[in-house]
């Protein structure tokens, strides 16, 4: 079983963002998404604080987020890359697994990466995640860099939204057709 502790908080900070994003939607009528928690078994807390300190997962989790965002379905994760490289290893089998099916509902799927040594923000279409899993599971290169995604999918800060990502569900949604 998979144990949480303070790398539990990786992506936080993305997450905050894209949570105050999510309120300003809502706010405005434009989205309704909500945050999936990820199952946990507390082992140990704190007396004192009530704090958990140490816990395991309790299940597998699917996705960060699922809501509909103008009538269309969509599921996503938030992940944070610390260099130029992104180890596809950081997305799990399961996670694919319920994309692929979300997808294959009318829903659409994504990661949202947030690239920290150039504090830029990408959306990835499940289409190129799928390119990236496939050529790992094939022999190939066991990650993605930073010059092979899409630049056209950069999330840009919009009236305080910093992670204005649904123009980018609009440019997928056009790229298919």
């Amino acid at each position: 079983m998979a144990t949480w502790n303070s790398r539990g908080l990786r992506g936080s900070i993305l997450e905050e963002l894209i949570n105050h994003c999510n309120d300003k939607y809502l706010e405005n009528n434009l989205a309704l998404i909500q945050k999936i928690p990820t199952p946990i078994k507390p082992i140990n807390i704190d007396k004192e604080t009530r704090h958990i300190t140490l816990a395991y997962f309790d299940q597998k989790s699917t996705v960060d987020y699922i809501g509909v965002v103008q009538g269309i379905p969509v599921c996503f994760d938030a992940k944070e890359c610390s260099s130029n490289t992104f180890p596809i290893q950081n997305i799990h089998e399961h996670q694919i697994e319920f994309m692929s099916n979300y997808e294959k509902q009318g829903g659409v799927a994504f990661i949202i990466l947030y690239f920290s040594t150039c504090d830029e923000k990408y959306y990835i279409p499940f289409t190129d995640i799928m390119l990236f899993w496939n050529r790992s599971k094939e022999g190939g290169r066991k990650s993605f860099t930073y010059d092979e995604i899409n630049k056209e999918y950069k999330i840009r800060s919009v009236r305080g939204i910093m992670v204005h990502y649904i123009e980018m569900i609009q440019k997928d949604l056009d790229s298919r057709n």
